[in-house]
């Protein structure tokens, strides 16, 4: 095990080599690289539809998915623009979700922590109708993720040429919950 460089920082390792401390506290990575990044089964991105239907029922495919991304089952992709949305969206859903504020940024930091993070050096604009979803479609790509898991499926019907599957939350679910 590489030494940790803060020794204050508790050693507990996922499946990806991640270092953590605590539930939405700091994280240390050991080198992060091809051996580390590749180890990965399913990659995709989560909308933030997902994330607001997930936390408004614990019934539906978007909540299972959380619980199975939290069992590592999959990992998902962030990048800049996608946390600041996750982060908008649920603050501004917060109190129809019944959670405080802090709450919510601590959805966003436990997301941030377990996601793949990943820069966006090329943007592919125009391919979707809705430009405010093309960011997106670009992290999916950047970061080689299989599919964008969303409710809003038609908004992405320009993923396809690049090889990113478009699926809801019950569709990946079956999927993952497959592969068992």
């Amino acid at each position: 095990m590489t030494a940790l460089p803060n020794p204050a920082l508790q050693a507990t390792r996922g499946k990806h080599g991640r270092l953590s401390a605590g539930r939405y506290g700091a994280w240390a990575s050991d080198t992060l690289g091809i051996a580390c990044d590749t180890m990965v089964g399913v990659r995709v991105v989560l909308d933030s539809n997902v994330l607001v239907a997930a936390l408004r029922s614990r019934r539906g495919a978007s909540f299972r998915l959380l619980e199975l991304l939290r069992k590592e089952r999959f990992q998902i992709a962030v990048s800049v623009p996608l946390v600041f949305e996750y982060e908008a969206v649920l603050v501004r859903h917060a109190a129809e979700l019944g959670l405080p504020g802090k709450e919510a940024v601590g959805v966003v930091n436990y997301l941030c922590h377990v996601a793949h993070r990943q820069n966006i050096h090329f943007l592919w604009r125009p391919a979707l109708t809705d430009p405010r979803d093309e960011f997106i479609l670009e992290l999916a790509v950047a970061a080689r993720c299989q599919a964008i898991v969303t409710h809003n499926v038609r908004d992405f019907g320009g993923a396809r040429p690049f090889g990113v599957q478009v699926l809801t939350p019950s569709e990946f679910l079956a999927l993952v919950e497959e592969d068992v």
